[in-house]
């Protein structure tokens, strides 16, 4: 089937009459809600991500609008049983709907954001591109999300190392005051995208092919993750600090590390805190297991600690290797991991679209109409 819409909440009437003797039907639909959700990126990786997780959480769609570049415009998608033609973004602005789930770069979100906004679209952008804006929010549904407003109508995603981190930081920032945060990364290729992967594959196979990245990477590891800056820091890096302090708190000093490494599956990271008040590591552990999004996983003697491998594919972020630096009080560490393409990316996306349904600030349009 092809173009069908799912109605949500309708009320019908039937009527009966009688053809060459037999009795036939029709059903007469007077009202139906409908939720267009386009999803911009549509055929990359987090774009393919993002289908899978609207789907896996039942997320109220009655059509969806698969958006991507000219190459890959009429190619069908196949969700919930239908296919969706993939539309471009002009003909996506033209069908206005109710929300739109940007995973296109930030200069295609600079561009095309603001139109869909025009047309009365909600915006969940995944790029960089509005995160530091100061007229836009950078949301983590856990964290911050009661801050939203039917006036957001362009919402940032943050980024995927920023969202695991501060989903650990937050309850113990709420119970001991974070001072200063050193985080050192180990990314996963699937953060860079499709080109890094097949890159990864191709070292492996002993293909030569194009590179992603300036080295190789099977069997290494590069200390560069996006571009370098005036300051030595690469973006990735400086993401980290900026974003971390505009969800959780100005006064947090953040430095950072950002490495790739030959992993699919997630960001794992190293982390380092500084407290203003004294903890117990008892009470920091009985925190973070009760803390909705977090799995503890913190058993040196059954060697139980979180990995990539057990990360992939879930929604919550993974903690363990809980123990106090013995260099300063107030001070403890901690490994950190998330899938970078579900809680990192999709899934904290689709999490900001469900928070405005309950909100009530996206809400479904009724349709009239007949058959």
């Amino acid at each position: 089937m092809v173009g069908m819409l799912f109605l949500l909440n309708f009320t019908f009437s039937i009527f009966h009459y009688f053809h060459f003797g037999r009795m036939k039907s029709v059903i007469f639909v007077k009202n139906y809600l409908v939720m267009r959700v386009a999803v911009v990126g549509a055929t990359g990786m987090v774009g393919n991500v993002m289908l899978e997780v609207l789907k896996e959480r039942s997320f109220p769609i009655t059509e969806l609008i698969p958006v991507a570049s000219e190459k890959s415009v009429g190619k069908m998608i196949e969700f919930g049983g239908l296919e969706f033609p993939v539309v471009d973004l002009t003909t996506a602005v033209t069908m206005k709907p109710d929300v739109a789930i940007f995973s296109a770069g930030g200069e295609t979100s600079l561009e095309w954001a603001p139109k869909f906004e025009a047309v009365g679209t909600t915006v969940i952008d995944n790029s960089s591109a509005w995160r530091m804006d100061p007229d836009k929010k950078l949301i983590v549904p856990e964290i911050n999300g009661d801050s939203l407003t039917a006036a957001d109508k362009i919402i940032a995603n943050p980024n995927c190392s920023t969202i695991q981190l501060v989903m650990a930081l937050m309850p113990l920032h709420k119970a001991y005051g974070v001072k200063r945060v050193v985080v050192s990364t180990y990314q996963s290729i699937t953060g860079t995208g499709v080109k890094a992967v097949q890159q990864l594959e191709n070292e492996r196979a002993g293909i030569s092919g194009e590179m992603a990245y300036n080295y190789p990477i099977d069997k290494n590891c590069i200390p560069h993750c996006d571009s370098f800056l005036d300051n030595g820091y690469t973006k990735e890096e400086m993401k980290l600090s900026n974003e971390t302090k505009k969800i959780l708190d100005p006064a947090i000093s953040v430095t950072a590390t950002a490495v790739r490494v030959p992993v699919v599956g997630g960001h794992s990271e190293a982390v380092n805190v500084e407290f203003e008040n004294e903890f117990e590591l008892a009470d920091v552990r009985k925190l973070l297991h009760e803390t909705p999004g977090i799995t503890l996983k913190d058993d040196p003697t059954t060697n139980s600690y979180p990995m990539p491998r057990f990360a992939e594919a879930k929604d919550d972020v993974f903690v363990g290797r809980i123990r106090r630096d013995e260099t300063q009080p107030k001070t403890l560490n901690m490994w950190v991991v998330a899938d970078n393409l579900r809680k990192g990316a999709a899934t904290n996306a689709v999490q900001i679209a469900e928070l405005l349904i309950k909100k009530g600030i996206l809400t479904p349009m009724t349709v009239g109409t007949h058959n």
